[in-house]
This record gives C-alpha cells, structure tokens and sequence, in this order.
C-alpha cells in the first residue's frame, strides 16, 4: 500500500506549478465556504457542539486529505454520520463517542490491511437508498426542538418525538421565523448564484445579523474555543473501562458508514474525474484520522460527497484543495469566533432540514416505484424503517440478508419445457437413428439446479410418461449443488430401472464438473453424455447405461 501511495504522490504531482497552485487554493477557498455552515449544523445535529464540528472539518481535511486515495475526496463531518451520533451520545456521553471513533478508526485501518475496499459493491443499491432516506428522516426528526425552538427529552429521535406527548409542544416565534427564512432561502436561491456563493452561507449570515441586531432570545451555538484542543477530548483518566465492550457495535456502525459514503463518494468523484479511487488508501486515511480526531475532541469524519463536488467541480488538482479548505476554515475560526458563537441554531436547523430532504435520492426512489420493482421496494423501505427504529448496523444486515433472500428466490427458479422428439426436423433419412428416437422426449432445462427447486427437478419422472428416451438439454444450467446432484442422480437411476435410456447434453463446465464430483457420470457412463441434442440424435451409439 505504501508503494502504491508513493506512485499515486508521484502521478498526482507530475509537473506541478503556480498555475496548479492556484487553483488548488482557490478551490479549497470556496470549498471552505460550503463546509463552515455544514460543519456548524452537523456538530450541532450529532449531539456535541457547533465547535466540535469545526474541528471536525479542520482535522480531517488536514490529516484526512493528506492521505487519501483520491485527490478529490474532501472529509469532515457528515449529515449521515451525525444521524448515528446522537443515541450514542446520549447514552455513553462524549468520552464514550470519543472511545467508539478511536475504535472505529483502527477498523478503517483493518479494513485496508485486509483489502477490504470492494465490500461495498455487495450492498444493493435498494438498501444505500434506504439507509440514506432513514438518517434523513432521523436528522429532521433530530432538529425538531432547535427549528421550533421547543423542548423534549430522550436518547433517540423517535423519543423525542413521543416525549412531547407529556412536555407539550410550543413553538418559539422568532426562533421558527429564523428556521424558515433559511429553509426558504436556501430552496428559492438561484442556483447560479449558489454555484459563487452557497445558500446555506448566505442564510447563515443574515440569520446571525438578523439575530445580533434585533437582539432576538434564541438559542445559539455559544462560545467558539480559539484552539484546536478542545476542553473536552479523549481523555483516558475519563474513560469508563467497563463500557469500553458495549462501545464495540456503535464502533463498528461507524467503521461501516464510513466505509459506504467514503468509498461511494469516491467511485462517484472518480467517474467525474476519469482517476480513480485507491479504496484501500481511503480507508487507511479514514482510519488515522478518526484515531486522532477524538484527540483532538472531535466528531467521527468521512468523505463528503457535497464538499467533494464542489471541489471536483471548482477545478481541484491535487489533495492540496482539501489541506487548504481546512486551513481556510481554520482562519475562519480564529478570526470569526466572535460572530460565529452567535448563529442561532433555528439557523443550522433550517440548513439541516434542506440537507435531509437534499440527502435522499429522489431519482432512485422514483424510479423503482414508477417502475413497481417489487424487491427494490422492499429492501429500501424495510431498510429505512430499520435505520429509523433500529440503527445503522441492523439496517444494513437486514436490508442485504433480504436482497439475499430476493435474489435466491429469483435464480432458484427453474424452467423445463418439453418436447417431443421429431427427427423430420433435422432432415434425417436414417431408418435406425429414425427407430431409435422414434418415442423420445427432450427436457430443456433452464436455471440452476439447487435445493430450492428439487420439487421441480423431481417433475421429471412424472412428464416423461411413455417415453423410452429422455434427452436433458442443459445447456442452460450455470450451476448445481451437492442437494439437486443427489435428487437427479436417484431420478436418473428411477428412470433408468424402468427402462428409459438418459442421454445429458450441453452441460457448461461447471454443472460438468458437479456431474464428475457427484458421481452421475459414473453411473450414466460417457455414451450418455453429448455437446448438444443434435449430436446425440445423430449418433447411432448403442445406449449401455450404468445403473
């Protein structure tokens, strides 16, 4: 990996100059201008605070974009994985976040050691679609309070939701009108402006004035430390020990979700761009920066396929364009503290809103409901509902056991047509081949032989009738297991005893192969197998076969 890194520097650096330099800077300028109102609501949305999702940002596009497999991946703080943070926060407090990200970063680095990049392609796209529209209803659920400037208690977004049945739900004027002025900013602002300057900036902006002049009473995001080193950080002496085991599963959903959005962030970016991701090096990369993010009190970070966008589309030329957008944000923070602590978190909600809505893939959605594909359906609601109810990890294994489960059902299923033999087809004018087929029956199979479809294998016996020949063509047979091999070969002895000859044709050389293993060519003997039915009905071979 370290070799291939090397090249990839190398490659990427080639004739480097002023040119490139600039802009690279001025690529990661504008992509600092998208992340610092994202960075704000996502550490607000995750349960921590707005500070913590700065750091986020800075540490990550530093040491993150330092490593990683593709020049254009831009990481920091995600919708997606603050949606997870949450509970997790709740529940262990930020020591026991800070413990679970450290975990979940030397998973990352295992992940890459054990070149485990390409395990995302086994998830179906039903079930990306549907964990994503989950963290999206969770991170709306999540802002209900800071967007209407209410109270409510609990671990979780559904909690929340029920707890307003006992506390009450009151909305706060002002902080609402805020929320909704930076919703209906960012909807009806033109996109062409929004390519220069984005929507969520330029909302934030005038919701913070608007609440510094008017001296509104809403919340804030409070004090904006000027130092890196937050407060509060990963601390050993902190630490609970005895929790350290529980903290394995949320660890891992972590390390999966980075995973996902890092890597498909990649594969998208590497489309647009024609370089393509090194997957093991982005979650090298991932992995070392969420081990020194907690230390430095920060939230778990991945690639950002927004910021990553905007860098591919402000002409990124090296992983430059990530340094220098933390580095922007990093002034931001040293110079901006002040204005910053007073955004008003109606502001982040209403950003967050727009970004969970944004966040679902409305194409994909559309498109397998207009097109009624039954199983896309299935596995994307059932996935979203588990990624409501339950969290990442259960949707994800739900959601691909159940696209498992749809795709078995599918190939499982087997097709035999039959046919009587009619050799006047093949413009045969031998009498004995003629006699020979003259009450023979062709069994054409189509699918894989496996032990979901046995009853329909056993068929066989019951259509053959009066018929003294029966030719399999099996040429449509990509696969058979050791279940089906032990049905056909005691239906091809039943048949054999009661006088009807099995001639086997066209078989690929995998079922082959399983015909060798299993032992029916043994017990069937090489004059009975044939390349196709019309080699077999041409050949006048006396039929011995084996019993």
């Amino acid at each position: 990996m370290g070799t291939a890194f090397l090249r990839q520097l190398q490659q990427e650096f080639k004739g480097y100059n002023g040119q490139k330099l600039a802009k690279d800077l001025m690529a990661g300028l504008t992509v600092a201008a998208v992340a610092l109102p994202l960075a704000l609501a996502f550490g607000v949305s995750a349960g921590a605070t707005a500070a913590c999702g700065l750091v986020t940002a800075i540490v990550a596009g530093l040491i993150i974009s330092a490593l990683t497999g593709g020049y254009y991946q831009i990481s920091g703080p995600t919708g997606a994985m603050a949606a997870i943070l949450g509970s997790l926060i709740a529940t262990y407090g930020m020591q026991g976040m800070f413990v679970a990200t450290f975990l979940a970063g030397a998973l990352l680095i295992l992940a890459a050691v054990l070149h485990l990049g390409n395990l995302t392609a086994f998830v179906p796209a039903p079930v990306i679609t549907g964990f994503t529209s989950g963290i999206a209803v969770i991170i709306a659920m999540g802002q209900i309070d800071n967007f209407f400037g209410t109270h409510s208690e609990g671990a979780s977004a559904i909690a929340k939701i029920i707890s307003y049945k006992d506390l009450g739900f009151h909305p706060d004027i002002a902080t609402t009108l805020i929320a909704l002025f930076v919703v209906l900013l960012m909807v009806f602002f033109p996109k062409k402006w929004n390519a220069v300057v984005p929507a969520s900036l330029i909302g934030i902006i005038i919701a913070t004035a608007a609440t510094m002049i008017l001296k509104l009473d809403i919340a804030t995001v409070g004090e904006i430390p000027k130092t890196l080193m937050l407060p509060d950080r990963l601390s050993p002496a902190q630490i609970n020990w005895n929790t350290v085991p529980a903290l394995l599963a949320p660890a891992f959903s972590i390390a999966v979700l980075n995973m996902l959005e890092s890597l498909l962030c990649g594969a998208s970016a590497g489309r647009a761009t024609g370089v393509k991701l090194n997957n093991d090096q982005e979650l090298f990369a991932q992995g070392v920066g969420n081990m020194v993010l907690p230390m430095f009190g920060g939230i778990p970070a991945t690639a950002a396929l927004a910021r990553t966008s905007v860098a591919v589309r402000s002409g990124a030329q090296t992983r430059l364009t990530g340094i220098f957008h933390a580095v922007g944000l990093l002034i931001m923070m040293f110079l901006l503290a002040p204005v910053i602590q007073n955004v008003p978190l109606a502001g982040l909600a209403g950003v967050l809103m727009v970004t969970a809505w944004r966040m679902n893939e409305w194409h994909a959605i559309k498109y397998m409901f207009s097109h009624r594909f039954k199983g896309a359906m299935a596995k994307f609601i059932v996935t979203m509902i588990c990624t409501i109810v339950f969290d990442l990890t259960v949707a994800i294994v739900v959601g691909v056991g159940l696209g498992l489960i749809l795709m078995v059902a599918r190939l499982s299923k087997l097709q035999i047509n039959y046919e009587r033999v009619d050799m006047s087809r093949i413009k045969n004018n031998d009498e004995a081949l003629n006699e020979r087929y003259r009450n023979a029956m062709v069994a054409y199979i189509t699918g894989p032989l496996i032990f979901a479809n046995i009853d329909t294998i056993e068929q066989l016996t019951e259509r053959v009738g009066t018929c003294d020949t029966l030719l399999l063509s099996m040429r449509g047979v990509p696969y058979i297991d050791i279940s089906a091999a032990q049905a056909l070969m005691d239906i091809l002895r039943s048949l054999h005893e009661n006088g009807v000859d099995i001639v086997l044709c066209g078989l690929p050389s995998s079922a082959m192969n399983m015909m060798h293993r299993s032992g029916i060519y043994d017990m069937v003997g090489e004059q009975g197998f044939y390349w196709s039915v019309e080699r077999a009905l041409l050949d006048l071979r006396p039929y011995t076969g084996k019993k």
